[in-house]
């Protein structure tokens, strides 16, 4: 099995902008941006946010018998997933998209709160990854979280294809206008309590699937990730290679403490 390499760097804030009224971009300065000239627009990758007040990033190390060692709490930073949604080697910057939850979370405090020059660590893969196969007809449902890997799939589709995407968001004032070239279908969902209650799946068992070949990519909580899954694998006989489902976050659960329960509940479709 090829080991996947990862980069490993400390960016700067540059600027901030938002987006709709719960999405901010952020752009990030690094001299060594270049790293990531290879990694595919997209790919899940994971930030390091320091704790409130300090203005330097200590990651995690391994030792010689590689196992993880993390640096002592009050320096330790919150290890958080995020999508690689950007980057211009003109200018050394990389871009990442953050919903404003308006919690105390703190992938999204950081978003609201950083200024220029604030410090983030970022920890990607450094290869190409292929996102989805070649296809006729595709699925995407998602929430906020999953709009920048979403996007980044929606603008390299062939205008070939066809499908549709679902998306919830927070309010009307949240809806984007995501770029493709394919034949899609958007469906946009609004829910200002998404940790309650979600339409997401009865949206996905409405929709009449076609008899052609096909993929789909689902990312959003976990109870509704596991119907989806559940649905899509189970009654419609869809294939583990026909569809990549994951869910971010489990609600009412931060993500390094439901990320056990996440995975173990993907693994068990095989």
């Amino acid at each position: 099995m090829t080991r996947i390499q990862t980069g490993r760097i400390v960016a700067e804030l540059v600027r901030k902008e938002y987006i709709t009224d719960h999405y901010i971009r952020v752009y990030l300065y690094s001299p060594e941006a270049y790293l990531f000239k290879n990694t595919t627009i997209g790919d899940n990758n994971k930030i390091a946010v320091p704790p409130l007040g300090l203005d330097e990033v200590h990651f995690p190390t391994l030792d010689e018998n590689r196992q993880w060692v993390y640096p002592p709490k009050e320096v330790a930073p919150a290890i958080r997933t995020y999508t690689h949604r950007g980057i211009d080697l003109e200018k050394n910057e990389l871009i990442i998209d953050f919903v404003d939850h308006g919690d105390g979370g703190p992938a999204s405090k950081w978003a609201r709160e950083a200024g220029p020059g604030s410090k983030l660590g970022i920890m990607m893969r450094t290869q190409a990854k292929e996102m989805y196969p070649e296809v006729e007809w595709y699925l995407f449902a998602g929430d906020a979280i999953a709009i920048p890997v979403l996007s980044a799939m929606l603008e390299t589709l062939p205008e070939t294809a066809k499908g549709v995407c679902i998306i919830e968001v927070h309010g009307k004032e949240d809806e984007q206008i995501l770029p493709t070239q394919a034949d899609i279908e958007f469906r946009w969902l609004h829910n200002a309590t998404p940790h309650i209650s979600s339409e997401m799946a009865d949206t996905v068992k409405s929709i009449a699937i076609p008899e052609t070949t096909k993929f789909g990519y689902v990312a959003a909580e976990f109870s509704s990730v596991k119907e989806i899954r559940t649905y899509l694998r189970k009654e419609k006989n869809w294939t583990a290679q026909e569809l990549n489902a994951y869910s971010y976050w489990k609600a009412g659960v931060a993500e390094n403490e439901s990320e056990k329960d996440r995975h173990k509940e993907k693994d068990s479709m095989g």
